[in-house]
């Protein structure tokens, strides 16, 4: 799922190589934290945060397929 992120992002930005997505995991939730240049950041969270919430509806559908809750955090 980290790769997944991080490839979507990359997709997205003008500046892919400064993409980090890092994982901290509990014992029933995953929390994906992702980092852009703040120069692309709101092209990751998109107008009104629909980029954001279709990153996160995606994530949610493929993290139900492993039974596991994993919740994207965007880091400014």
């Amino acid at each position: 799922m980290k790769e997944l992120i991080s490839f979507i992002a990359q997709s997205l930005v003008d500046h892919p190589n400064e993409v980090l997505v890092s994982e901290v995991e509990g014992n029933q939730t995953t929390v994906l934290e992702l980092k852009v240049a703040k120069e692309d950041l709101g092209k990751v969270i998109g107008k009104q945060g629909r980029t954001a919430q279709a990153m996160r509806t995606i994530l949610s559908a493929v993290s139900s397929k492993v039974k596991k809750r994993t919740v994207l955090e965007i880091i400014e």
